[in-house]
């Protein structure tokens, strides 16, 4: 594998990382809320520069870090992760600390992924989800921590039966996974903290 054969990554790794890390703790802060999130990124499809951008934020050489079927199917997609963060590749959810999902219609369902334990409850997948929309208001009415009284928050296409498999997320606590959706220069995310219905 050539360095010149690979996609740039961040131009100034440093403050580009800091940026799109403060926009993930603010959305993880705020469930259902949507950030801005720059991802300026010239990624190697079918990875979003959104999906990218989280990767070289989060993962490193200690990480271990699950492609969906869409993104692992492109050698241009692991070569330009490989480089760019150093994490392992793992074929296995529940071995993974991060999880990126390109094709929400296939991926598996939230406890196929790393739950962490009752000791260790840091020990569980954060999975990051590329959608088309996301937006506030919708039918998924959202309360817990960082929520004043309750808000409302859609995002499409979505994983098939989410609020139940939310609700049983929920129930783990403190064990169960993080989701973080990206969109068109958007973050959202509902951490495991958060309760979900449909209304």
């Amino acid at each position: 594998m050539s360095a010149l054969a690979i996609t740039a990554g961040f131009a100034d790794p440093v403050i580009e990382a800091q940026a799109h890390f403060h926009a993930l703790m603010n959305a993880l802060a705020r469930p259902g809320s949507v950030q801005p999130f720059p991802a300026a990124l010239d990624a190697p499809a079918p990875l979003t520069p959104e999906i990218a951008a989280v990767a070289l934020t989060l993962a490193d050489h200690e990480a271990t870090l699950w492609l969906d079927e869409t993104l692992a199917a492109s050698k241009a997609v692991v070569d330009y992760l490989r480089f760019h963060t150093g994490a392992r590749l793992v074929a296995n959810p529940s071995e993974a600390a991060f999880a990126l999902v390109a094709d929400v219609a296939a991926m598996p369902t939230l406890a196929s992924f790393a739950q962490g334990t009752d000791e260790y409850p840091d020990r569980s997948t954060t999975i990051v989800v590329a959608v088309e929309t996301l937006a506030a208001g919708g039918d998924l009415e959202l309360t817990g921590p960082g929520i004043e009284d309750r808000t409302r928050f859609d995002l499409s296409p979505r994983p098939a039966g989410l609020a139940v498999q939310l609700a049983a997320n929920r129930a783990k606590f403190p064990r169960g996974v993080d989701l973080v959706f990206v969109g068109a220069r958007q973050v959202a995310a509902l951490p495991r903290t958060t309760l979900v219905s449909e209304v």
